[in-house]
């Protein structure tokens, strides 16, 4: 029997953007599939909701990749596929593999020779290098920065220096409940002349999106406290 397919199904980045998030094919995948693989089951079965699923959520199995769940190995979340049912996997919010764990479970499809169909959906990481007027073909998603101050600092500096040498994008993020100490020693570490966008609550009625230099977010410094944000530098 051949394999199924791996459905990579992206979940909208916040609560009230389901009308910027689902297509019709992403509407059509989920009432075709039974089985999925996710990072959070409540948000799954929320999202599967809200994009309009029709087969009852009895009839669902559903696999938690969740942190407490992946020191058990893959192969669980195998069976289905190995035996030719389709299945989706979805992130918390956003796209499957990417800043995501779910990114194992791909690698590992392949290694068994299933077929990964990734979906169009809102992407945070590219949404802002879309809107932040940096270059958008040379760029680098760090991640989280060090917590420890005098090693994020030198970090931030050492991201500055790249941007300014190769004229390429720096994008990093921090949780939520650090973004104002993260913008804080942003605007301390860098020069004047760097310029730096925030992009956060994207595609959220709260969205707040904006490019300045460091100098100018000096006098304007915004609260980002408990808001999902991404930073990025670059210095023409």
């Amino acid at each position: 029997m051949p394999n199924g397919t791996l459905f990579l199904i992206p979940v909208p980045l916040a609560d009230e953007a389901a009308a910027q998030s689902f297509t019709p094919y992403l509407v059509d995948t989920i009432n075709s599939v039974k089985e999925y693989i996710v990072e959070n089951e409540k948000t799954a079965r929320r999202f599967l909701k809200l994009a309009g699923l029709k087969t009852p959520q009895s009839e669902l199995l559903i696999h938690d990749y969740g942190k407490h769940n992946r020191d058990a190995g893959l192969k669980e979340f195998f069976t289905g596929l190995t035996a030719g049912n389709d299945v989706g996997l979805m992130s918390e919010a956003g796209c499957p593999g990417i800043a995501d764990p779910g990114a194992d479970i791909v690698a590992e499809a392949h290694r068994k020779g299933i077929k990964v169909v990734p979906l169009v959906g809102p992407s945070s990481i590219l949404l802002a290098l879309m809107v932040s007027g940096f270059n958008g073909q040379s760029f680098t998603f760090n991640g989280y920065l060090p917590i420890d101050k005098l090693e994020r600092s030198k970090r931030i500096k050492e991201l500055e220096a790249l941007a300014e040498k190769n004229k390429q994008t720096q994008l990093f993020i921090e949780t939520p409940f650090r973004n104002d100490s993260m913008l804080q020693e942003v605007l301390k570490s860098c020069k004047p002349t760097t310029r730096l966008c925030i992009a956060c609550d994207i595609t959220a009625p709260t969205e707040f999106i904006k490019t300045l230099t460091i100098a100018e977010w000096q006098k304007q410094v915004p609260d980002l406290r408990k808001r999902p944000a991404i930073f990025l530098l670059f210095h023409a």
